[in-house]
């Protein structure tokens, strides 16, 4: 079990290198998502993630939490996505995200939500656990870190 309260597989991790903009970084990972064999339609999916970013930016001081909750996820899913350089991911600082944080979870899984949601602030409040994840360069020491920390 993670740090984040819910199994990561390494399938689910994306790296990122310089220059990826928020739209790649999104399809990156809801292809990594999709590996997982949680997600029954991956276009709902982009659609729906893609929707719930334009109303407003997941971001907001160097991490990104976009989240969906829709029928067309079969299971509860978290995939992390790391960038050294950072994306503009038009986060409500104007800052760059170096951690997203992907949640794709079925309609009404809004107490699995939470609680994994709660989980990974909790991590992420920890500066030196940020910089830790952030200077990972592929998915498996993510792995170690999330693991690490359990």
């Amino acid at each position: 079990m993670s740090v984040f309260g819910k199994e990561i597989v390494e399938d689910a991790i994306c790296i990122f290198g310089p220059n990826t903009s928020k739209f790649d970084a999104l399809d990156g990972m809801i292809e990594a998502i999709c590996k997982t064999n949680a997600v029954r339609d991956k276009e709902a999916l982009r659609r729906a993630l893609f929707e719930r970013e334009a109303i407003r930016s997941t971001g907001f001081r160097g991490v990104a939490i976009p989240h969906v909750r829709i029928d067309e996820v079969a299971e509860p899913t978290v995939g992390v996505g790391i960038s050294k350089g950072g994306v503009d991911f038009e986060a409500l600082d104007n800052e760059p995200v170096n951690i997203i944080i992907l949640f794709a979870m079925p309609s009404g899984s809004d107490k699995v939500y939470l609680g994994v949601l709660a989980q990974v602030m909790m991590a992420l409040r920890s500066e030196a656990f940020c910089k830790k994840l952030i200077a990972c360069d592929s998915a498996g020491k993510v792995l170690k870190v999330l693991d690490k920390n359990t």
